[in-house]
Parts: C-alpha cells; sequence; structure tokens
C-alpha cells in the first residue's frame, strides 16, 4: 500500500484524505498540534511545522512515504518541494517551490522569464520606501512577500498612506523586505492547471468575485471565463511562460492574474490547487474529482487520462459567505431545500459563534456551489438562494 503524506489537516485538506483512501492509499496527516479533523481521519499523523522543510523531511523519511500533497494554502509549498527532491518523489523542485512561495523572488523571475506583470521594487527601509515612490506612480501596492489571502498588501493611494502602510506589511510578514509595485486596475481573473513532465494537462481560467478591500480579494470563481473567446489563449500563453519562469513542474498550478485593456498580467503564481472552492470548481468543469488528480499526481499514478479530450465542461460557480458587520450569531435561517444544481451551501458557524466583519478568508462564514446550464442561469440561481438565507446576530 502506498503512503502519502498531506500537509495541513484542515477542513480544506480533508477531500484529499478522502481521495487517498478511495484510491487506496495510507495517508499521514502533518500539521502542528492542535484539534484538526485532518488528524481524525488520517491513518498516522505527525505533529510538524509545515512551513519547516528539514522537520517536514525527516518526518517524510521516518514515515517512508511514497508521495507528499497539499492543496488549498501556500504555507506548506517550501517543504513540499525540498522533500521532493531530497526523497526523490513527483513534485516542484525545491527551488520552484521556494521561489513561488517569495513574491519578490516570483516577480524576478518573471522579469527574467518575460511575464507580463506589474513593474516592482524591493525595500529594506522607510529610506527605500521613499526612492521607489519616485520610480512608481500612483496608486502603488505594499506586499509582504510571504504571506496568502491578501495579508499583509494594501493599496496605497498617496505617499501618506504608503508610510503608514509600509509599517503595517512589515509588522504582517516574517521577511525584512517587502514590495512595492504599480498598481494595476483592471479586472482580476484566476486560472487552475496542472502539470506533469512539463506537459500541461489542463488549462482553466475563471472569473473572479472581489471583494473591494485594500485590495481586491477573491470571495468567489466561475466558469467558463467570460472571456475566452478573445483572450482565453492569451491567459493560456502567460500562465505557460510563468510556469517556466519560475520552473514549477510535476504539480497543480494555481494563478491570480488581470486584464487590463485587452492585455494579461500575471500577479502571482504557486505550485498548488487554489482554495476558495476552486478544486470543487475543477471538479465540477470537467467531471472528475480533482482531489483524485492531485493525488494521484503525487503518487505516481496516471492522472493525465483524467483530462484527455476535455475541452469544454460544466458551468459553476461558488460563492463565499460573508458579514458586512461584526457580532455574535443568534439565528441561522435557511429557507433553501436541497436541489440538484445545488453542490454545497454550508455554513462555518453556529449560533454563539462571534463573526467579525468580512476582511479575508478567515471571516468566512459559509459558502455555496452551484452548477448550471451556463453561468448566466448560475449567477441568476445564485440571488434566489441568497435571498432566502437570514443570519441573525446580536452586536
Amino acid at each position: 500500500m502506498k503512503k502519502l503524506m498531506i500537509l495541513g489537516a484542515n477542513y480544506s485538506q480533508l477531500p484529499l484524505y478522502e481521495a487517498a483512501r478511495k484510491l487506496g492509499a495510507a495517508t499521514v496527516a502533518a500539521s502542528t498540534p492542535g484539534d484538526w479533523p485532518g488528524f481524525a481521519v488520517a491513518d498516522e499523523s505527525v505533529y510538524a511545522d509545515i512551513t519547516n522543510p528539514e522537520a517536514i523531511l525527516k518526518a517524510a523519511q521516518e514515515k517512508g512515504i511514497d508521495g507528499i500533497a497539499t492543496c488549498c494554502l501556500d504555507a506548506g509549498v517550501r517543504a513540499l518541494g525540498y522533500t521532493c527532491e531530497k526523497m526523490g518523489l513527483i513534485g516542484p523542485s525545491a527551488r520552484a517551490a521556494d521561489i513561488s512561495n517569495d513574491k519578490f523572488k516570483m516577480k524576478e523571475a518573471f522579469m527574467a522569464g518575460g511575464v507580463q506583470c506589474a513593474r516592482h521594487i524591493c525595500i529594506h527601509s522607510l529610506e527605500e520606501l521613499e526612492e521607489a515612490l519616485e520610480k512608481l506612480e500612483f496608486p502603488v501596492v505594499l506586499k509582504a512577500v510571504d504571506l496568502m489571502g491578501s495579508r499583509g498588501i494594501f493599496r496605497c493611494n498617496t505617499r501618506e498612506e504608503t508610510f503608514f502602510y509600509y509599517n503595517k506589511t512589515m509588522e504582517a510578514t516574517r521577511k525584512d523586505y517587502c514590495l512595492v509595485e504599480e498598481f494595476i486596475e483592471g479586472q482580476v481573473l484566476g486560472c487552475e492547471a496542472m502539470i506533469r513532465d512539463g506537459k500541461l494537462l489542463y488549462c482553466l481560467p475563471n472569473n473572479i468575485e472581489a471583494f473591494q478591500s485594500y485590495v481586491p480579494t477573491p470571495i468567489g470563481h466561475s466558469v467558463p471565463y467570460r472571456k475566452q473567446e478573445e483572450l482565453g489563449a492569451e491567459v493560456r500563453h502567460q500562465v505557460e511562460l510563468a510556469i517556466k519562469a519560475v520552473g514549477l513542474d510535476n504539480c497543480p498550478v494555481n494563478c491570480d492574474l488581470i486584464e487590463k485593456d485587452g492585455k494579461i498580467y500575471v500577479i502571482e503564481i504557486t505550485g498548488r490547487a487554489g482554495g476558495t472552492c476552486l478544486p470543487e470548481m475543477v471538479s465540477i468543469y470537467y467531471g472528475i474529482n480533482y482531489y483524485e488528480a492531485i493525488v494521484r499526481l503525487a503518487l505516481g499514478m496516471d492522472v493525465e487520462e483524467m483530462f484527455r479530450g476535455k475541452t469544454s465542461g460544466v458551468a459553476n460557480l461558488s460563492r463565499t459567505l460573508l458579514s458586512e458587520k461584526d457580532g455574535v450569531v443568534k439565528a441561522i435561517h435557511n429557507e433553501n431545500e436541497p436541489a440538484e444544481d445545488i453542490v454545497d451551501l454550508s455554513f462555518n458557524i453556529a449560533p454563539g459563534e462571534e463573526v467579525h466583519h468580512y476582511t479575508n478568508g478567515r471571516d468566512r462564514l459559509g459558502q455555496v456551489i452551484l452548477r448550471g446550464e451556463s453561468l448566466e442561469s448560475c449567477e441568476k440561481r445564485l440571488q434566489e438562494i441568497l435571498s432566502k438565507i437570514n443570519i441573525e446576530f446580536t452586536v
């Protein structure tokens, strides 16, 4: 029986454990101590910091694993690549994983690889920030290079805002530097893909519904991409350039992009499947279990066949449920009846729990995933479903 180590044991990784079990593989959950649900479903567990490559390598060697995987979080990407390289497992190289986990190294790779992206400057101090602002026009973006979920990232419209948010960014990051870069005004979009031995098995651009915070933060995804006929080929081209620039291979790919005036710019790319229901989006669109594809890839099983001949698929949409205010949940009223087009309608909260107005993915209340005959029908159905949900709060 093959043994798969899964980095992360939160609810987002649970489908990986289930997919591995169905494929007859044993699982090893790797995470810091806590009441994580993955520990309850895994065959074995290890307490380890998944941001520490050496610690994960040691645990992987002790457990004698045959593969290693993660999804929906960046924290374990460097350890995954490092372990794959040291143990000869299938996955991204240590170098590629490291680059994709550091926005500065990534942007430098993009520039060297001809990827269309925003101008950026690495800064270590207020003095360097002052110099950088002489070279860029407002608005600009300050970015922590090592965080996910839009944490440590701030759009700044004035010099005063930039100096204020520089301190916020440096408080959030574990590095002694951050990025300041031009802010490209446009429509954000995403792309999920998978690469095996240098071959792109699929490439699926998707629409992003963004919450406007310091920077646009994804709260929903949908397919098909609205501008597939006009820009689909250019999205694929830029994603392929980014993959090559970073050196990613033998891994799922999650890419954030932005479109402005018909041009596609790459924001960032990483060697793991995205969060906020993106694996479910891929699964529904292609009629497969994408978590199974991730497991198959990591364990050296055939995965290309799952995507062969599939050039189009089923329209679907996901949306994060969120609150516009702080409070304590008093009651959850959901008048929606189960239906074939509702893939998932679930809540992450319960009466008595404290919630906060939405600023990032940690403030989510739940999610809705729909499938339909067209993107338009999914969007219309979403409004109907949301109108039948009422969450009462006490402030």
